[in-house]
């Protein structure tokens, strides 16, 4: 039986067209080859296992080592993570599916070991946040940041225009920029992060800067018809906060939709957890906001149904049920069980809980 809903029309994303309004939401893993951060060869395996969903993101991969925060976690700063990645995207349009990379920087969530020379992490102030980074196999606590110079900062969307480039050549449809969960674009953008008094702090404009020049230049590289950011606009992850967002993502989406981004992937609610974290009016930024509006935080079938059928959306990205479910699509579709996913296996690993999850098609019939 097979249900019938706009969740699996296709949809006409700039100059792709996708199979369905699904999107996989990116998603972590650890699995990349340590020291070189190339995506594994599993990786390839994956993400095709996954080619059914409208749209693949690919976990988030740091745009220069400094980006880098977590431990194996995938680059695309170098000629062999480029390579890795061509694998992917490969693998990905063999089997009928389209896919973006989305780009990083973590700013202050990173660790001293992960850095060059053990350097201190960069932050827009030196506010060490409070939360655990994944570094030498355990969790540990973040490492006191550096404010960057206001000369650094030009380095810094050159890294993201690099990337963007690589992305291209690596055969990937299009980027998404990391602005959420508190990584270094929104904690330039929050007031709680950001206490600097030149022109990258301060007011609203000042504070949006960042991310707004980030987006230009990657648009300008990639085509703003390939290039979707994510914000969380209210989400508490990685000890972010703001004193406004209402006021700072409204200038901030005024902003993307005049660079004429694809689209706007925004986590409604806290990153993982509640959806009703803080008061937030998302049909603000939707109706400002020219391009597609991707929603994300824990949809399921209903809920996505509900929020298409209500125009509140255009896509719908879902996050952990794909970690266990390759085939989500056509399990959503027939109104299948999911299988459960294995908190274990999430971040580090080999094949266990990351290319062994059955598909529908591989169990045996009751």
């Amino acid at each position: 039986m097979s249900r019938s809903t706009k969740l699996f029309e296709t949809y006409k994303l700039g100059p792709i067209t996708l199979a369905n309004r699904l999107v996989m939401a990116p998603l972590t893993r650890n699995r990349a080859a340590p020291g070189s951060f190339v995506p594994s060869p599993l990786a390839a395996e994956y993400y095709g296992q996954r080619a059914s969903a409208g749209l693949l993101i690919t976990e988030a991969s740091q745009v220069s080592q400094q980006g880098q925060g977590y431990q194996d976690t995938p680059g695309i700063y170098s000629k062999d993570q480029v390579a890795g990645w061509r694998k992917v995207t490969d693998k990905v349009h063999e089997r009928g599916g389209k896919i973006f990379i989305q780009l990083w920087h973590v700013g202050r969530i990173s660790h001293v070991d992960l850095q060059a020379g053990g350097a201190a992490p960069v932050a827009p102030s030196a506010i060490r946040a409070k939360g655990k980074t994944f570094v030498n196999g355990t969790f540990a606590d973040v490492s006191e940041p550096r404010a960057l110079e206001l000369s650094e900062i030009p380095g810094i969307i050159d890294d993201f225009k690099r990337a963007a480039k690589n992305a291209l050549e690596a055969g990937f449809d299009g980027v998404e920029i990391h602005g959420a969960n508190g990584y270094l674009l929104e904690q330039f953008a929050k007031d709680g992060a950001n206490k600097r008094t030149d022109a990258y702090g301060g007011s609203i404009e000042n504070r949006a800067r960042l991310m707004l020049e980030v987006s230009k230049a990657v648009a300008t590289e990639a085509g703003a018809d390939r290039t979707g950011i994510r914000i969380s606009p209210v989400t508490p992850a990685n000890d972010i906060s703001d004193s406004n967002p209402q006021a700072l993502y409204d200038h901030i989406v005024d902003g993307l939709s005049a660079l004429k981004l694809v689209y706007l992937h925004v986590v409604e609610g806290a990153t993982g957890g509640p959806r009703d974290v803080a008061p937030f009016d998302y049909a603000s930024i939707r109706k400002r906001f020219a391009g597609a509006y991707v929603a994300n935080n824990g949809y399921d079938f209903d809920l996505a149904t509900k929020v298409l059928d209500a125009n509140a959306a255009d896509l719908i990205a879902f996050g952990k049920p794909f970690i266990s479910n390759p085939d989500l699509v056509e399990r959503l579709k027939q109104g299948a069980a999911l299988n459960d996913w294995d908190k274990n296996t999430f971040y580090g690993g080999g094949a266990k809980g990351y290319t062994d999850y059955p598909t529908l098609a591989a169990e045996p019939a009751e």
